[in-house]
């Protein structure tokens, strides 16, 4: 009788331990990032992301598959950049701020996400923050048309 005690004892502070971090996954955002597998900003970009709390998975896709998954999924021609995330529904296209993508989530508006056209000198992964040249982060809307979601000036 002493030893199931102990077993279920031991059972509940084990399990008990483990709930924090089970909550602390159910908030941890997830992003599942397509790239070219020889880009270097888009890894670092994806390292950044790391950082600030992501969990990321990476998949492979080069060329006109990575093309037509863009188009596909509402990413309009114009509003293309290297790599494309998808996290909670909504597309993340090139060197988006954590902060963006995050009021993104928070803000949920109906959209088909955002996007930094090309690949901005200072964006996230395209080299120091504090030579960054002015861009915007868009929001791509239903419809394909867009918006400034934030503007970033010049450093």
């Amino acid at each position: 009788m002493d030893l199931k005690r102990r077993q279920v004892l031991t059972y509940a502070a084990g399990f008990a331990s483990t709930v924090p971090f089970a909550v602390f996954a159910q908030d941890t955002p997830s992003i599942h990032v397509l790239k070219d597998p020889n880009c270097g900003c888009c890894q670092v970009w994806i390292d950044i992301l790391r950082q600030e709390g992501f969990r990321v998975t990476e998949e492979r896709s080069f060329g006109t598959q990575l093309v037509r998954h863009k188009l596909d999924n509402g990413i309009p021609e114009e509003m293309m950049s290297c790599h494309t995330g998808e996290i909670d529904g909504y597309m993340i296209e090139g060197h988006v701020p954590v902060a963006d993508i995050r009021r993104l989530l928070e803000e949920q508006p109906n959209a088909v996400g955002l996007a930094v056209p090309d690949m901005p000198y200072g964006s996230p992964g395209m080299g120091p923050e504090d030579r960054r040249e002015a861009y915007d982060v868009f929001l791509i809307l239903k419809d394909g048309s867009t918006e400034v979601f934030k503007s970033y000036e010049a450093a």
